[in-house]
C-alpha cells in the first residue's frame, strides 16, 4: 500500500454504539423505575456510561414516539411543555421480553465507562499523545519508503500484541 495514493485518506465513520432497538430498551427499563421526560433520559443514559456515551436528541425523541405510538408508554401530563413519561403494561412486557439483551447493553455501557476511567490515567493519557504524535510526525513525511512503512506497521502490531496479552 502506497500512503501517497488517492483517496487513501479517507475518514472512517465511527461504529454506533447502540442501534434504535437497544435504545427504546434502555429508555423502558429507566421508565420502569420512574415516570421521565426525554432529557432526563438522556442523562440517565450518560450516567450509567458514566459520560462515556451520551445519546442525542436526534435518537430519543424519536424512539419516544415510536414506544409512544406502539403502546408502550404513555405521557403523564400530555399538555405540559415536557412531556413525561411511564410505561403501560405492553411496555412492561416487552422490558421482560427483552430482558437478556438488555442485560448485554448495560454491560457493554459499564465496560464502555471502565475504559474511559482507565484511559484517563494520567501515564495512560500521557504514552497514547506520545504515540500519536511520533506516527502523526512519521505520517507526515511526504516520502515514506516502503521499508519505513512496514517498519512503523510492525511497531504498532507488536505494541498492540504486546498490550492485548499483557
Amino acid at each position: 500500500m502506497n500512503i501517497s495514493q488517492p483517496g487513501s485518506h479517507q475518514r472512517r465513520r465511527r461504529e454506533k454504539m447502540l442501534d434504535a432497538a437497544e435504545i427504546r430498551l434502555l429508555i423502558l427499563s429507566f421508565l420502569q423505575q420512574q415516570p421521565a421526560h426525554g432529557y432526563e433520559l438522556i442523562k440517565s443514559i450518560e450516567t450509567l456510561a458514566q459520560g462515556e456515551y451520551s445519546p442525542s436528541p436526534g435518537i430519543i425523541y424519536p424512539a419516544l414516539m415510536l414506544l409512544e405510538e406502539m403502546d408502550a408508554i404513555v405521557p403523564q401530563n400530555p399538555g405540559a411543555g415536557r412531556k413525561s413519561y411511564q410505561l403501560t403494561g405492553y411496555g412492561e412486557q416487552f422490558l421482560q421480553d427483552g430482558e437478556q439483551q438488555l442485560q448485554e447493553i448495560t454491560a457493554r455501557l459499564k465496560t464502555l465507562a471502565v475504559a474511559g476511567k482507565n484511559r484517563r490515567i494520567p501515564q495512560i493519557e500521557r504514552a497514547v499523545h506520545n504515540l500519536r504524535t511520533a506516527l502523526n510526525t512519521r505520517l507526515a513525511e511526504p516520502e515514506i519508503s516502503q521499508e519505513t512503512l512496514y517498519a512503523i506497521i510492525d511497531a504498532l502490531d507488536d505494541a498492540a500484541k504486546r498490550i492485548e496479552r499483557g
